[in-house]
Formats: C-alpha cells, structure tokens, sequence
C-alpha cells in the first residue's frame, strides 16, 4: 500500500510537471525553448502521460491488480529517468524529490513483491 501511495504522489507531481512545461516553458528554462533532446511542450506531453500511468498503476496497487505492480515498476523505472533528465532544470530539487519516490516505490515493488500466503501448521 504505502509503495502506490508513493506512486500516485509521483504521478501527481509529473502531471504538474508535465502541465507547467505545456502552459508556461520559463517554469523549466529561462528563456530557451529546448529542454533535453525535445522542445518544452513535448517534454511536457511525455511527463503528462507518464503521470497519468503513474497514476492509474497506483490505483491498480492499491486493489491488488498485477497490472499496477508490473505497470508501477515500469512507470516508476521511466519516472526516475524523466526526473534525472530534469535535474539540469531550474528546480533541481523538485526533480531529485521525484526520483526518489521513485526509486523507493521501484525498492518496494521489487523487493516485497506480492503477499505470500501464510503457511498452515498442522497439529
């Protein structure tokens, strides 16, 4: 539970992203219109959609679907990329704040994985 609390927090925050980047592009870079490889708007466009998976594999986590555990591994693995690309922005911290909810909900995902079923002991 807490590993899609964390994820749905990530997909939140890369909508904002992803929404500041299409609507306004000084929230990244003053004054240049390049940001990576990709003009601002089209980086926004990526952010946005992968919040928005961000987000639907949290939910998915959180009633127990094996798609939010595959899909939130996945997300989470692109998340952390997109948030080290956007270090070199004007909000470094914004960016390393998301790579980190990232690689923990990457850590809980892989590491605790599905909940084994309790062992019986028979008398």
């Amino acid at each position: 539970m807490f590993a899609a609390i964390l994820l749905t927090v990530a997909g939140t925050l890369n909508i904002i992203y992803g929404i500041a980047a299409i609507a306004d592009g000084d929230f990244f870079v003053a004054g240049n219109t390049t940001y990576v490889v990709f003009d601002l708007s089209a980086w926004g466009w990526i952010l946005l959609l992968l919040g928005i998976v961000q987000l639907t594999g949290g939910f998915s986590l959180m009633t127990g679907g094996v798609y939010g555990r595959v899909i939130g591994i996945a997300a989470a693995s692109l998340g952390a990329v997109a948030a080290l690309l956007g270090i070199a922005g004007t909000h470094p911290f914004w960016s390393l704040g998301i790579f980190a909810l990232c690689v923990i909900v990457i850590h809980g995902l892989v590491v605790y994985g599905e909940p084994t079923p309790e062992r019986t002991t028979q008398v």
